[in-house]
């Protein structure tokens, strides 16, 4: 590719940087506070599409602002592959700011600014870390975004919010301690950190001992954010966070950067060739395949469905990782594309996900029986989304997963084929019995959820008597399905099930739950408390049942009748973008930027 000087990469990064400001100074004008919001995320996306078509003819964008460090400079450049980090984060950036508002607003959230702000610079630095030219700017954003990310793991300010931030920063850090080793050893083997198409070329003449440790800590360090496992658990547990920054952790910025940075660190710092030569990429693909499958299991065995979702996230960030250990062309097509292909699918589940909670209260699976009569559009998105994860066609999750089946037999790895249809199936035990109870079963005639019980975990669905029951649980007050009591000491027991950030308005002076006064961030927003959020607009809630379908079982609702159009249309809005990367892959500009980037590493063209 040409590189050619220009101010956009940059500003791309500063527009998000700059709506931080625009929020905080608009703090006390919620409905201009969030417009600034929207506009941060209009003014990145343009930014950021702008250079699409030049990239796509073989021009490559280049902010270089000086020496940072001797012998590197802080250098912004728009290549193919961070283009489809940045294009996507910035896209969904759009829908998930205008379900926030529906999302916050209808649950009288407190601190709505700092949530704004912090989002908007979670997204600067996803921008800064998809345009980044080298390790140790990389670097640099990546620990920016950890810090720009606390404050939303942490919203709920409860002790369990803060345990599970504690364990957010210490896993991030500490892989970014790593991220930093493997770099320094890559610039004494090499004297640069700088990507290269196909990789560095010193490092194949390097020490093989040296590189190969470089390549550890490398795909280590930036493996903790994508959740490979034994380094995967703070994900599940920052649940406790709400519901859009749930998306924004397991479907945009977070967990992609780490699954970014392998991929920087395997195409661009080391190269296909390289690995290949070194004997790692086998290893790597080795412990995506045990996470793929080990993942889904534990999926099975959650009953809380924000946390299921967090153990699928958990296994299909894996699916990108095994591509890239397979380094076969196809393999690498499919682990790239499945990147934005699953952002789109998960997003849209973590989106009705939300939507579920803020009209009904509900978290557990158990619960929803019959959900579908009251929410029809939102278990429809789900069921398109769980669709495409579980890789069936017309939906974007099959495109990608046919490219790692062609790769892996094109590698000579058959056994990887296997796992690929082995997590499918897992995929549609665990999500077919949520679509199945929503549409098809009522809640006096539905099975135990989830699919796995004792000992492995989940809840017995026996007869017991009314004061207590077989798994220790305690009786509903309105005579559903018992819930398990909360333990500390329990890994199960999280904040969601108990004090969620999402949490139920109590009364009409903003207390929370057992009484807690929700922020106001300085009485910045006194003017959004029953703004949006009246019972009226929302519902009403269900008579304000803590979970559950209320006594009578669910109420039927007509087409757009369930919630708001703040989220109704961004579910439908990335449900839609699921189905058509399945159906038009090539008519959208995502596919045609990953078989770009798979020239440009292996010298295949497509």
């Amino acid at each position: 590719m040409s590189d050619i000087a220009s101010l956009r990469p940059m500003a791309a990064v500063l527009a998000a940087a700059v709506g931080i400001v625009a929020i905080v100074a608009s703090r006390r004008r919620p409905n201009v506070r969030e417009g600034f919001t929207v506009l941060s995320a209009l003014s990145t996306f343009a930014i950021v599409a702008s250079m699409v078509p030049g990239i796509l003819s073989g021009t490559a964008y280049v902010t270089d602002l000086g020496a940072f460090v001797p012998g590197v400079r802080f250098v912004l450049r728009a290549d193919p592959l961070g283009t489809i980090f940045a294009l996507l984060a910035s896209f969904l950036w759009i829908i998930t700011s205008f379900y926030s508002v529906g999302y916050m607003r209808g649950l009288d959230e407190h601190a709505q600014t700092r949530y704004f702000a912090a989002f908007a610079g979670s997204v600067s630095a996803a921008v800064g870390v998809a345009f980044a030219s080298n390790l140790i700017v990389l670097y640099v954003f990546y620990e920016l975004l950890t810090v720009a990310t606390y404050p939303l793991v942490t919203h709920d300010q409860t002790a369990e919010a803060r345990r599970a931030g504690r364990k957010y920063l210490l896993y991030t850090f500490g892989g970014g301690v790593a991220v930093l080793a493997g770099t320094a050893l890559v610039f004494w083997s090499t004297g640069t950190v700088d990507f290269a198409a196909g990789g560095i070329a010193a490092l194949a003449e390097a020490d093989p001992v040296v590189a190969r440790a470089a390549f550890a800590l490398l795909t280590a360090g930036f493996g903790v954010k994508a959740a490979l496992m034994p380094v995967h658990s703070w994900l599940p547990d920052a649940m406790v966070a709400p519901t859009p920054v749930s998306g924004l952790l397991h479907a945009v910025a977070v967990v992609k950067s780490g699954v970014f940075g392998i991929s920087r660190v395997v195409l661009d710092v080391f190269g296909p060739e390289t690995v290949s030569d070194l004997g790692v990429g086998l290893p790597l693909a080795a412990i995506a395949a045990f996470t793929v499958l080990t993942a889904s299991v534990m999926a099975l065995r959650q009953d809380n469905l924000k946390r299921r979702l967090a153990y699928s996230t958990v296994s299909q960030l894996s699916y990108i990782v095994l591509g890239l250990g397979l380094l076969s062309p196809a393999a690498l097509v499919g682990g790239l594309l499945h990147i934005p292909a699953h952002a789109f699918m998960k997003l849209t589940l973590f989106f009705c996900a939300g939507a579920i909670h803020v009209e009904t209260h509900t978290d557990d699976i158990s619960d929803m029986a019959g959900i579908g009569r009251r929410m029809p559009v939102t278990m429809a998105a789900f069921g398109v989304a769980s669709l495409g994860m579980a890789g069936l066609p017309l939906v974007a999750g099959f495109v990608s997963k046919w490219y790692l089946l062609i790769g892996s037999i094109e590698a000579g790895q058959v056994v990887f084929a296997f796992v690929l249809l082995g997590s499918g199936l897992l995929n549609i035990a665990y999500f077919w019995p949520i679509v199945y109870q929503a549409f098809f079963q009522t809640p006096d005639d539905t099975d135990a959820k989830p699919v796995i019980e004792s000992p492995f975990g989940g809840r017995r669905n026996v007869e017991s008597s009314p004061s207590a029951t077989a798994d220790g649980g305690t009786p509903r007050p309105d005579g559903g399905t018992p819930k398990e009591t909360p333990d500390a000491d329990d890994d199960g027991g999280y904040a969601v099930d108990r004090y969620p950030s999402d949490h139920v308005r109590d009364d009409a002076d903003g207390h929370g739950p057992a009484g807690r006064q929700t922020e106001s961030d300085d009485a910045d927003d006194s003017d959004v408390r029953g703004q949006g959020a009246t019972e009226e607009a929302h519902g009403a809630h269900d008579d304000h049942h803590h979970g559950g379908p209320p006594p009578g079982g669910w109420e039927r609702r007509a087409f757009g009748k369930e919630s708001t159009w703040f989220m109704l249309a961004p579910i439908s809005t990335a449900a839609t973008g699921a189905v058509a990367l399945g159906i038009a892959p090539y008519t959208f500009v995502f596919l045609a930027l990953v078989e770009r980037v798979v020239a440009g590493a292996t010298g295949v063209a497509f």
